[in-house]
């Protein structure tokens, strides 16, 4: 498709139509007349050879071909808004720039709350935003990088050379305070026997800490598996269950779901997650202030902050 042909403007009526599902919704979001946004669709149909909006009795519905459309227009409206407002300098007093972070759940659990008020205070008009990270954006990294600000992840998931470490933690396993089956200290028998519970960091394998146990020849008997973290505590409170979690955010539970934290009896390497970017925003200034409010909340939280291969 030649790009000199396209209406550019069409995109940010697509974006809001695939998000309204509505004609009136999307014209009164865009602050346009209902028949604008209607030739809008119109033209948008003729170029696509499709529908997009389906009725279905009073309400639209988005067809097959929106549908894998809605995350690519979103990713398009991000990537044009970072494009055209780009500055030579940045002011974070008054920037109104959304700054994108991806990463998982624990990350934001532990970190976010940190970084946004570090955010806030310095640049109170910004937004941030917090997205949990699909598996085909990671496995689609580091090109990936392009279409946000940077992702917040271990070590080892991402070949790129841009990084800056944010925390470090440790892994600890959790058990039901009441759990008759354990004694004061783990030991490997236990991680052999007892049912686990364990959280998949990919859609078909679990963490490289289960990794690092399989390679000394523990097998861990699961019984239940869990996408997110966040939901692993309560999947092992008031049960025989053991689970795998971080030590930070383990304490930020305890009380709440009544569990117990032991030490693993075997050596397991700690966590270390970081900020990983793409090269192309090592000169943008808003993008160098981001790194530098990152590194200074690394301190704050006396964790190692760490620097990017580059230097940056």
């Amino acid at each position: 498709m030649d790009l000199r042909n396209l209406d550019m403007n069409l995109l940010l009526p697509l974006h809001a139509l695939l998000e309204e599902r509505s004609v009136s919704r999307a014209a009164q979001r865009l602050s346009l007349s209902q028949p604008a946004l209607s030739a809008s669709l119109a033209k948008l149909r003729r170029l696509f050879g499709d529908d997009l909006l389906v009725r279905h009795g009073n309400t639209y519905e988005l067809s097959p071909l929106a549908v894998s459309l809605r995350e690519r227009t979103w990713t398009a409206v991000q990537t044009m808004d970072r494009l055209f407002s780009a500055q030579a300098e940045f002011d974070p007093a008054t920037s109104t720039r959304d700054f994108r972070i991806l990463g998982a759940d624990y990350a934001f659990r532990i970190a976010g709350r940190e970084i946004s008020l570090a955010v806030s205070a310095a640049a109170p008009h910004a937004r941030l935003t917090f997205e949990t990270l699909a598996r085909e954006t990671l496995e689609g990294a580091p090109e990936s990088l392009r279409d946000c600000d940077g992702m917040i992840l271990p070590h080892g998931f991402i070949g790129s050379e841009r990084y800056l470490d944010i925390l470090e933690d440790r892994w600890v396993v959790v058990a039901a305070r009441a759990n008759p089956e354990l004694g004061e200290t783990l030991t490997t028998d236990d991680l052999a026997s007892r049912p686990w519970v364990l959280a998949m960091n990919r859609t078909t394998s679990y963490t490289p800490a289960v990794r690092q146990m399989q390679t000394l020849g523990i097998e861990p008997r699961v019984a239940v598996v869990t996408p997110s973290f966040a939901t692993l505590p309560a999947l092992v409170a008031g049960t025989d269950r053991i689970g795998l979690l971080q030590e930070r955010l383990a304490l930020a539970v305890q009380d709440l779901h009544d569990l117990r934290i032991l030490d693993f009896p075997v050596p397991i390497a700690p966590i270390k997650d970081a900020f990983w970017w793409n090269a192309l925003y090592d000169a943008d200034p808003g993008h160098q202030w981001l790194r530098s409010v990152l590194a200074r909340v690394a301190e704050e939280m006396r964790l190692p902050g760490g620097v990017d291969a580059s230097g940056a």
